[in-house]
């Protein structure tokens, strides 16, 4: 065929109904093409799939939901949230099961229906008075104006008019200021809920005006619990040991943890174990990272310098070593300040409060060279080994003050006793 197809006729009632194209340059001369229909549900990632669609859905964010029910409830609905968290943790999604809520038929109702053809429509994105924004692509002073114009009609649908913007600091000075008008004496009617992970950027005078939620990084032991119900219902076996290393390496984020979750599928089928995990990103297992926090509390060097051989040879993340070694170091730190400064084990090594504070500043500066430098393994065990050092040095003010206090108790001990003790 020479030169680009039109098409001059299409049917669509068969299941392979052919379609007439002439060839463009070639006149009188034409081709049959079957038309294979589009199936109607495609494959649905598992983010997507498994977005929480009602308020009993949503993971490690107990505080945000409680006030919210509570708002809808007893009808104390503000005119403006702002949803600050870092990524994945459930800020549009809290934003939606909101506006269902208030949306919803005979609502506003924290204990909405999911059949409910208005929360259907919410849910699908095809609800005339809940209006999704994207701040990124969308932060033109001009926008905001429109936007403000269209606020001032009733809702069509729902009783309220929703806006909902992602990602707010994306949005212009002039755009905020634009807007601010709107959210100083909005009609009684609309309702917006902003989202953004680096609130720093939204003006002062925006936030004065919204009520703000901090969500806060989904602890690992709930990710991991959530993935599992969703291996289970997806028919896919996942060992416990797997699930725990998604949930390290999501940091904080549920939306991160499907998503690896979901490629691990493709990868391996309806059966993951955690070396496969490993081999994929590049983890180091947790009992690997515990040996060589073992080794560091010890200052055994030649060991650190083979576990870290023993990692790099394998393909590991030497950063995301650190990281995970960070954290070890922390949760130590941690336990011990727990226990009113008393030694704590770190890798099978007990170790003071004022040690632990020590070695992990020492691998917390050294993590610019690690990620930027262009000998990687090379600056990993230099951080390693200095930070070991560090570890083990004694505070300036800390030996002050035992000098102080032998000077004192010699000073006011009985004549002939510094002899003693000499």
């Amino acid at each position: 065929m020479h030169g680009q197809a039109r098409e001059l006729r299409q049917g669509r009632k068969a299941a392979t109904v052919p379609t007439i194209y002439q060839c463009r340059g070639v006149p009188g001369h034409f081709i049959l093409l079957p038309i294979y229909p589009l199936s109607a549900t495609g494959y649905q990632v598992l983010a997507r799939k498994w977005r929480p669609q009602t308020f009993g859905d949503v993971v490690g964010q107990d505080h945000v939901v409680r006030t919210l029910r509570n708002a809808v409830a007893r009808g104390r609905i503000a005119h403006a949230y702002l949803l600050v968290g870092p990524r994945g943790t459930g800020k549009t999604s809290i934003a939606r099961i909101f506006a269902k809520a208030l949306n919803c038929t005979g609502g506003p109702n924290a204990d909405f229906d999911l059949k409910d053809p208005a929360v259907v429509a919410i849910a699908e994105g095809s609800h005339l008075d809940v209006i999704e924004i994207d701040g990124a692509s969308n932060n033109s002073v001009e926008q905001v104006r429109d936007l403000r114009e269209t606020s001032r009609y009733a809702p069509a649908q729902g009783k309220y008019k929703i806006y909902i913007i992602d990602e707010v600091h994306m949005l212009s000075t002039a755009a905020f200021n634009a807007l601010l008008k709107t959210l100083e004496e909005p009609p009684p009617h609309v309702k917006f809920v902003f989202a953004t992970t680096e609130v720093q950027k939204v003006l002062p005078t925006i936030l004065s005006r919204c009520q703000r939620f901090d969500l806060k990084p989904i602890p690992a032991d709930l990710i991991s619990e959530r993935l599992r119900a969703i291996a289970a219902a997806e028919k896919v076996k996942v060992d416990a040991a797997a699930l725990d290393c998604i949930a390290r390496l999501a940091d904080g984020g549920m939306r991160d943890a499907q998503s690896i979750l979901d490629q691990m599928i493709s990868f391996c089928g309806g059966e993951i174990a955690e070396a496969d995990v490993l081999d994929v990103y590049g983890l180091v297992a947790e009992a690997k990272v515990a040996e060589l926090a073992g080794a560091v509390a010890a200052g055994d060097h030649r060991l650190i310098v083979s576990i870290v051989d023993e990692c790099d040879s394998a393909g590991r993340d030497l950063v995301r070593l650190l990281t995970d070694l960070q954290a070890m170091v922390r949760s130590a730190l941690l336990d011990s300040i727990a226990m009113d400064g008393r030694s704590s084990r770190l890798g099978g090594v007990s170790m003071t409060t004022e040690q632990l504070t020590r070695l992990l500043d020492g691998l917390r500066e050294g993590e610019g060279s690690v990620k930027l430098g262009l000998a990687e393994k090379i600056n990993f065990e230099v951080v390693l080994l200095k930070a070991v050092e560090a570890s083990r040095a004694r505070a300036i003010d800390s030996l002050i003050k035992e000098l102080a206090s032998l000077a004192s108790e010699t000073a006011g001990a009985p004549p002939g006793d510094e002899k003693k003790k000499g």
